[in-house]
């Protein structure tokens, strides 16, 4: 249950304590120490309070406040703020807590912080994610993210970026970026690449949840909940996406009865929800092209031609060889392997060394009977060093058509 909590009040709690206090690292350290007091406090003899935001925001504040009358450097805010704490928290109406969340958000994926730094501080200070928890998630020592995330507030302090609500300007200008950044999480949950476990559910856990606060932060904008839908109908298939050998299932072979039920619903409210609020941006049309297998019964009965359109569309949008290439698959299953990979000739220059751009010839040639082909094309795959399981797959499918 304290669980639950910290993932509800977590992220309202340090935007809370940043508006108030105009301290970043404090409002962190205020809140955790606030969270570890509720841990050791409410148990069986005492129970989580009715409102627990509130009293963890109180109990913030003081230490907050505590702190600020010990430090020099805060003498001329003291009298403010305890003129504060003496009427208590500020209530703040819904609508001015979501702007100080999206405050949150937006600067921690502000423009002048690099990508890593963007990830991490969105995982730590908006998630909750601990330092060694995110430094896991990316594959480096603890030290190292640390340094990272100090190097990160460090930058934000220099730069004088602000952690106040914005205008509708910013706003369009950055939460591009955010989408990314939660995007970018989840890809790497999705398809991790660690050696030691291809698919993260915890990367992926955060990714929807972050994907989930931004369609409540921003409940008109179509591209947040398509973001939404994508992350869900995905995640989705999470359970049979690999065999007990840790190597990746296909979506043919999947077995759709283990498909999570709860996330397609979710994906299908996001998703009908986007195409209300407007004409679908990328997020948005990749979702619905996840939508058709989620809801198609079976591999066979995918509707194909419809995936098909939908990839033209999103090349009229953004023209791109990946997107391409995943046309080209599609279209296989439309008008047969032969024009799969007559569809696929063209992408060669540009996605030269693009792994999923041999294993995807050699499946087509696979299925074409012309398996020394095959074989070549899976050994161009495996000299791109893909992530371990999916090199496992390439092997094994060698070692089906007898290469070595």
């Amino acid at each position: 249950m304290i669980d639950e909590v910290f993932r509800t009040e977590w992220p309202k709690l340090v935007a809370i304590l940043v508006r108030d206090f105009g301290d970043l690292e404090l409002a962190e350290d205020c809140a955790q120490d606030a969270f570890v007091q509720a841990s050791q406090k409410w148990g069986a003899d005492v129970p989580i309070p009715d409102r627990p935001g509130a009293w963890l925001t109180t109990t913030a504040r003081r230490r907050a406040l505590d702190i600020v009358r010990r430090s020099s450097s805060y003498k001329t805010k003291v009298a403010e703020l305890e003129v504060q704490a003496k009427r208590g928290p500020r209530p703040g109406g819904a609508g001015e807590l979501v702007d100080e969340q999206l405050a949150l958000l937006l600067g921690c994926c502000h423009p002048a912080l690099n990508h890593e730094a963007q990830v991490a501080l969105t995982l730590r200070l908006v998630a909750g994610l601990t330092t060694d928890q995110i430094a896991r998630a990316f594959l480096v020592e603890e030290a190292t993210m640390s340094k990272r995330i100090t190097r990160a507030k460090t930058k934000i302090r220099q730069a004088g970026i602000s952690f106040d609500p914005v205008d509708r300007t910013v706003l369009e200008e950055r939460v591009d970026a955010v989408r990314h950044i939660v995007y970018l999480i989840f890809t790497e949950g999705h398809a991790s690449s660690s050696e030691a476990e291809f698919v993260r559910g915890d990367l992926c856990d955060e990714a929807a949840w972050l994907a989930s606060l931004l369609t409540q932060l921003l409940p008109g904008d179509s591209e947040s909940h398509g973001l939404h839908a994508l992350i869900c109908f995905t995640d989705s298939r999470r359970a049979t996406r690999l065999d007990a050998d840790g190597i990746p299932v296909m979506l043919e072979d999947q077995d759709r009865c283990k498909w999570d039920r709860r996330k397609i619903a979710a994906g299908l409210l996001s998703m009908r929800r986007a195409t209300e609020l407007g004409e679908l941006g990328m997020f948005g049309l990749q979702a619905l092209l996840a939508s058709f297998h989620a809801s198609a019964p079976t591999f066979d009965e995918t509707n194909w031609k419809q995936i098909v359109r939908t990839y033209d569309h999103l090349l009229s949008i953004s023209e791109s060889p990946v997107v391409e290439l995943n046309r080209a698959i599609a279209l296989s299953f439309v008008e047969g392997p032969e024009v799969g990979l007559a569809a696929i000739e063209p992408l060669r220059g540009p996605l030269d060394g693009y792994v999923y751009l041999y294993s995807a010839e050699a499946e087509l040639l696979r299925k074409l009977g012309r398996e020394s082909e095959a074989i070549d094309r899976y050994r161009l795959a495996v000299g791109c060093d893909p992530p371990h399981a999916e090199r496992m797959l390439i092997e094994r499918r060698l070692g089906e058509l007898g290469g070595p």
